[in-house]
C-alpha cells in the first residue's frame, strides 16, 4: 500500500481543501440565521394592486435571462424571512436565483415559529407543527408564502443574496407571469390563501429594504 500521507502533503491539494473549508465557513457566517425576540415583527398584510387586463394588453414589464415578463399586479410586502433556498442549476435558476419563504402577522413571531418545522426544496416551502398546532391551518397559509424572487437589477440581486433567515425585509415590485423564449412559462399566484403547485408568488423585485 502506498504512503497516503504524501497526498495530504501536496501543497495544491492542501490549498484546495483549505480554500473549500474557508469558503464553507464564510458562507455559513454570511447566511447564518438571526434570532429576533418574541413578538409580531411584520404586522401588516401584503399590499397588492391588480393591473386590469386592458392596461396589461400589449405591455411588457421586462426581458430577463431569455424570459418575457408581464406584470399582473403591483406588490409590496414586509415580512420575516422564514427560509431561503438558492438555486444555481435548475431550469429557473437564471431567472429566479432564490426563493424566499416569507411570514407576516402571527407567522413573523418567534414564539409561534418555534412550534413549527420549516423547510424548502424543489421550489416549494413546507411547514409542519412540532406538536399541537398553535395556529389554525388557514391562518398559517394566509400569513406565509413561498415567493420566487426575480431581481430587477444587479443592486437588487446583491441585496437579495445577502438576506438571512430571521430578518424582516420589505420588497417592492410586481407580481409577474413569464414566458421563456423556448415556450416554457411561469405564472404567479394572486392570492394568499392557495396551496400546492401554482400557489407561489412570482415577484419581480425592484426595491429591497432590510429592517434594522
Amino acid at each position: 500500500m502506498g504512503d497516503t500521507s504524501r497526498v495530504w502533503r501536496h501543497p495544491i491539494l492542501l490549498s484546495l481543501v483549505a480554500g473549500y473549508v474557508a469558503w464553507g465557513a464564510w458562507d455559513w457566517f454570511e447566511n447564518r440565521p438571526v434570532d429576533p425576540p418574541d413578538g409580531v415583527l411584520a404586522p401588516t398584510d401584503p399590499a397588492q394592486d391588480d393591473i386590469p387586463d386592458g392596461e396589461r394588453a400589449g405591455g411588457e414589464t421586462a426581458r430577463i435571462a431569455g424570459w418575457t415578463l408581464s406584470a399582473r399586479a403591483h406588490y409590496h410586502i414586509t415580512a420575516r424571512v422564514l427560509g431561503i433556498e438558492r438555486y444555481r442549476i435548475d431550469p429557473l435558476a437564471k431567472l429566479v436565483p432564490e426563493d424566499l419563504a416569507l411570514g407576516w402577522g402571527p407567522m413573523s413571531d418567534s414564539g409561534t415559529l418555534r412550534s413549527f418545522e420549516i423547510s424548502q426544496s424543489n421550489r416549494f416551502y413546507y411547514w409542519r407543527p412540532k406538536g399541537a398546532m398553535m395556529l389554525p391551518r388557514e391562518t398559517v397559509i394566509a400569513h406565509s408564502a413561498n415567493t420566487h424572487v426575480i431581481p430587477a437589477d444587479p443592486v437588487v440581486a446583491r441585496r437579495l443574496s445577502h438576506l438571512r433567515p430571521g430578518q424582516v425585509v420589505t420588497l417592492s415590485g410586481d407580481l409577474v407571469d413569464g414566458v421563456r423564449d423556448d415556450g416554457a412559462s411561469i405564472k404567479t399566484s394572486l392570492v394568499r390563501t392557495d396551496t400546492g403547485p401554482g400557489a407561489c408568488e412570482v415577484m419581480l423585485v425592484r426595491e429591497v429594504e432590510i429592517e434594522r
